[in-house]
């Protein structure tokens, strides 16, 4: 008998045709997700798929929602916590690229930036090509898609003051919408109608600069002390950002490879709002106006003085607060998900219990919950 070769259809008068080809489809194979989070926690999901345009990810959505999969959205994994049984579905990694500038009448530089963009690249480029506005977001992880959802802030400045608009991509409706604008997403003190909600995916944003080659005004009294001025000076933007990195660097808040205090999602926690009423009267308790008779309160003091310090030990020593700055809870290499939490809960009850003041996470926990 004749295997492997042609065969005789002598309905067809000795036609010769092919064996036919029986295709089995590829089995679903479990991609690793840890190596893409800062925290490299976190287990993996059925299916990731890298989206390397706006086209892309919109594709990648609309696929993963006609087949009913759960679908999770993943940029540069800095504000996010895994669990460790990981993603059940398809994790669509954001990679687009691209950004430009345009001059405007009124002098302003009209940014655009492509959502899978790296921010600290952003920043860099602005600042390289004389524009400021950003220097004082530098050394923040992560993907310029997230920065309106979370409305990122740092050292005085946020992205709520800079943000024009942003194109999205609507699940609910299947649609793009283009220039939705600033005031449309409710940003507030690091969040947005956007933060844990999944229906509404940034493609694209665009920012308003100021057009020359100075800082925003330094209002942060830190970041004054370190450019030796006043606050509310100015400054040339590649001296503020370099100010920034190294302020952030002595904070474990600049990754780096190699070092396990950057091995974080950034501040784990925070700062607490509260009504003026409901602040604790606690002697040297630092504090500042957030409006309508309301005080921002800093998470960090709150942890030191419940008694944490830097360095602090979660379970086993897998985990742990960075060594540099208490807000950052650590991966010290061989840490789980589970870990993270369990020292993230220690650090929220031992406040609660000091001060009466509930600490709430910063990053979006996915899978998992404190």
């Amino acid at each position: 008998m004749q295997r492997g070769g042609p065969v005789v259809d002598r309905a067809r008068h000795g036609r010769r045709l092919p064996l036919p080809v029986v295709r089995t489809p590829p089995p679903i194979v479990a991609a690793p997700l840890a190596p893409h989070t800062t925290l490299r926690l976190g287990g993996p999901a059925d299916r990731l798929v890298e989206a390397d345009s706006a086209a892309a990810v919109v594709d990648a959505m609309r696929a993963a929602d006609a087949a009913g999969e759960p679908v999770l959205l993943l940029g540069g994994g800095s504000n996010v916590v895994l669990a460790d049984a990981g993603f059940p579905g398809t994790v669509v990694r954001v990679t687009s690229s691209g950004q430009r500038t345009e001059r405007r009448p009124d002098g302003t530089v009209l940014l655009t930036v492509e959502a899978g963009e790296d921010w600290d690249g952003v920043v860099a480029s602005t600042v390289a090509d004389g524009l400021g506005g950003l220097e004082c977001l530098s050394g923040i992880p992560g993907r310029t898609g997230a920065t309106p959802v979370q409305n990122v802030g740092a050292y005085g400045v946020e992205i709520a003051e800079l943000l024009v608009d942003v194109d999205l991509y609507d699940r609910r409706t299947g649609t793009v919408r283009s220039h939705v604008p600033a005031a449309e997403l409710g940003l507030g003190y690091r969040t947005s109608i956007l933060k844990g909600r999944d229906h509404a995916i940034v493609l694209r944003v665009r920012f308003a600069l100021p057009g020359g080659a100075d800082s925003a005004p330094i209002r942060y009294p830190e970041l004054a002390r370190a450019l030796g001025v006043e606050p509310g000076a100015r400054v040339p933007a590649a001296a503020a950002r370099e100010a920034v990195l190294g302020l952030r660097r002595g904070k474990g808040m600049v990754l780096e490879a190699v070092d396990h205090d950057t091995w974080s999602a950034g501040s784990f926690f925070t700062n607490p709002v509260l009504p003026e009423a409901e602040v604790p009267g606690v002697e040297g308790l630092p504090r500042w106006p957030a409006g309508a008779g309301r005080v921002k309160l800093p998470a960090a003091w709150l942890i030191e003085h419940a008694g944490f310090r830097r360095g602090h030990p979660g379970p086993g020593g897998r985990v742990g607060l960075s060594t540099k700055h208490v807000l950052a809870l650590t991966n010290r290499g061989d840490g789980t998900t589970a870990d993270l939490l369990e020292l993230a809960a220690e650090v929220r009850s031992g406040v609660r219990d000091r001060f009466g003041v509930t600490l709430h996470p910063e990053p979006v926990l996915v899978g998992c919950a404190l």
